[in-house]
């Protein structure tokens, strides 16, 4: 009986430590475009009223594809997404579902909205 007892405190333990890493994670942007993106903004769903360059979170101020950014200042909501590549597109996603501590993706097929600079 006390080896199961200890097993369950040991795996209560794990998930508990597990939850709390996620939450330091915090909410990140997954890059699953073609391209590496230099400059990522977000702005809450219609309102054009743009933060700051994400991309200023990440070591080498760009987001590689297939590469996750951390995103700052930005709470559960909806929101459009524009950004830039090297590719040289000027790109506007709408209604993108942003929630604490998660990742969101922005695909190639995603991209209907987007300019050559």
């Amino acid at each position: 009986m006390r080896r199961i007892s200890i097993v369950v405190v040991a795996l209560t333990l794990a998930l508990c430590l597990s939850a709390s890493a996620q939450q330091r994670r915090g909410t990140r942007f997954w890059n699953l475009t073609r391209y590496t993106i230099t400059t990522l903004e977000m702005s809450p769903a219609g309102q054009n009223a743009w933060g700051p360059n994400q991309c200023a979170n990440d070591k080498d101020g760009e987001v590689d594809h297939d590469e996750r950014l951390r995103i700052t200042g930005v709470a559960t909501g909806r929101y459009d997404v524009r950004f830039t590549d090297k590719g040289g597109r000027a790109c506007l996603v709408r209604q993108v579902d942003i929630k604490d501590n998660e990742i969101f993706a922005v695909e190639e097929k995603d991209l209907t909205d987007c300019r050559t600079r």
